[in-house]
């Protein structure tokens, strides 16, 4: 087979390399053509280096085609994937640190809450371009698959603006499945789920073992395993008073909502620090960092280790590869997907972003009707998607006062924040971020000139509840194979280690 796939943001080594592994696995795919496009060419360079060597060392012929011209790169592609970050880790720390001002202690702020909505007003602005780009330059019909977050955000404005067929790919769903089979003492394989919701507050609505319904006797299991009692504190409560499981970490499901994270004197209660994704402050900021300084520093070694084995044994769970090969060859895939309603769950809205189980072969992306999910399950999803809403409209265009309604809408932002804070500090987020926000110019002359010139609400200068430092090279390197894998992986914490209250 002969066709051609984009990677835009390929200098995102931890997804970069791995999905070209995942691909390159499938024995059909051995002729395809690809592209890497970044706009950091050091970053690139070092990527197209690594992964190159990972192709010819597994005797392959392909000869990967790295660009900084993101339309040479999209030029005849039938699969482009997406995983951008727009304003890089210097808008990130504006992301956590502005709102920690204000009170609002975010673990990631890439979803929702204050962080996340304006990282979904930087990626909308560029992920608009990008579908220009694809509709005047890419093969006819080809589909887009974002990996980049916000996911349901950035997925909505690309198929309602921008004019491409776009799904949103993400693993949360594998890693809870995963969890819920530890719980119980049983293989993954052996688990089946229906899950199903909107990215990252999706429900396990259905569990069953050889046939038998589970879903009751989840909060049980939990409750009584030795880690996840200590560690998904959050989760567990959540299934506690909902009735199902989230798919999303411990950390990222603490900034959804308005319970968790509002009192500092309380977040201790719900979190533990064994490692960043259970909810510390900022935690995914920091590993990120850490995976840019380690990676820039160690890329040597990395051309030195052993190089990526494409074979069916070491082939990701991400499901990109595999949505490809079903519409590629027919093989019948089945994955959970983040694609526009259109009555898939029946009591969220039509036109939001959901996520649900599909299908694909050479069909197409098929979506089974799921009906409704359970009452209180949707209402927390409906809290988020009217975010949601508001901020892909605010970010299409460039209207702050959506962008300030998305803010007081937020679970956690309108639990900590009175409407004039919020006010205050979506006008330092707009400044700080000038240079990602195009769409802006108009209000942030007005955010300038209020800044100046009005009286401050006092702020603080505040670290959050759970704050580490970022670990030095020289600290990374007592331990090489965690740095490592954080680099590789954007340390998701697919390894985790025991509780913080079992390492002390």
């Amino acid at each position: 087979m002969s066709f051609k796939i984009a990677f835009i943001g390929a200098g995102s080594i931890g997804f970069t390399r791995g999905l070209l592994r995942d691909l390159l696995t499938v024995p059909e795919f051995a002729g395809i053509e690809v592209a890497f496009h970044d706009i950091n060419p050091h970053n690139l360079d070092m990527v197209t280096q690594l992964c190159q060597r990972d192709i010819d060392e597994n005797g392959l012929s392909i000869r990967i085609q790295p660009t900084v011209d993101r339309r040479e790169a999209l030029r005849g592609a039938r699969y482009i994937f997406v995983t951008v970050r727009v304003g890089g880790l210097e808008a990130f720390q504006h992301d956590v640190d502005i709102p920690l001002k204000y009170g609002i202690d975010q673990c990631v702020g890439d979803t929702i809450c204050a962080g996340g909505i304006m990282y979904g007003q930087r990626g909308i602005a560029e992920m608009l371009q990008i579908c220009k780009d694809i509709r005047e330059v890419a093969e006819p019909g080809c589909l887009l698959m974002n990996y980049a977050n916000p996911m349901a955000m950035l997925t909505w404005a690309c198929n309602k603006y921008g004019g491409v067929r776009t799904i949103g790919l993400c693993h949360g769903v594998q890693g809870g499945h995963w969890q819920i089979a530890e719980a119980f003492g049983l293989k993954q394989e052996e688990v089946d789920i229906i899950c199903a919701g909107i990215n990252h507050q999706t429900w396990y609505v259905q569990i069953k073992h050889n046939g038998e319904d589970m879903t009751g006797k989840l909060l049980e299991a939990f409750e009584a395993h030795p880690e996840f009692s200590r560690t998904e504190k959050v989760r567990i409560d959540m299934l506690r008073r909902f009735g199902y499981y989230s798919t999303e970490s411990n950390g990222h499901l603490s900034e959804y909502v308005p319970w968790y994270r509002k009192r500092p004197e309380e977040i201790q209660d719900w979190i533990d620090l064994g490692t960043w994704i259970n909810g510390e402050t900022g935690g995914y900021l920091r590993v990120c960092t850490e995976g840019r300084n380690w990676f820039e520093t160690d890329f040597p070694n990395w051309m030195k280790d052993a190089a990526f084995k494409y074979t069916p044994e070491e082939r990701g769970h991400e499901h990109g590869s595999y949505i490809i090969e079903g519409l590629e060859t027919g093989r019948v895939y089945r994955g959970h997907f983040n694609v526009v309603n259109n009555g898939v769950i029946s009591n969220l809205p039509e036109d939001a972003i959901i996520e649900a189980p599909g299908y694909a072969d050479r069909n197409g992306i098929s979506m089974p009707h799921v009906g409704d999910l359970p009452l209180g399950c949707a209402a927390v999803c409906n809290v988020s998607i009217s975010v949601q809403r508001l901020a892909v409209e605010a970010a299409v265009h460039g209207d702050d006062k959506l962008l300030r309604q998305a803010m007081m809408m937020d679970p956690l932002v309108g639990a900590v924040c009175n409407p004039k804070e919020i006010w205050q500090m979506v006008d330092e987020m707009l400044v700080a971020q000038e240079q990602w926000l195009p769409q802006y110019g108009a209000a942030i002359a007005a955010a300038k000139e209020r800044l100046a010139s009005e009286p401050r609400i006092p702020t603080r200068d505040y670290n959050g509840a759970a704050r580490l430092k970022v670990k030095s090279v020289e600290e990374m390197q007592q331990d090489r194979e965690s740095a490592n894998r954080n680099a590789g992986e954007s340390d998701k914490a697919k390894e985790r280690p025991a509780a913080a209250s079992e390492q002390r």
